[in-house]
């Protein structure tokens, strides 16, 4: 799946001003994760359990 048919989401915590902010797109499969700030640059994708364990473990520390 190209970059462009990808549905990308940026957290409304980001801000404005949010230098350091990723987008995100899910899929059936995976998320895709990219740099908000250019996002020219290549992504990368994590599995959906993945990413769950990933937002879980964030949330705790």
């Amino acid at each position: 799946m190209s970059t462009t048919e990808l549905a990308w989401f940026k957290s409304s915590y980001s801000g404005t001003q949010g230098d350091n902010c990723i987008e995100v797109a899910a899929t059936e499969l995976a998320v895709h994760v990219r740099d908000s700030k250019d996002v020219t640059r290549p992504h990368f994708a994590v599995g959906r359990e993945g990413w769950t364990r990933f937002v879980g473990f964030v949330a705790r520390v």
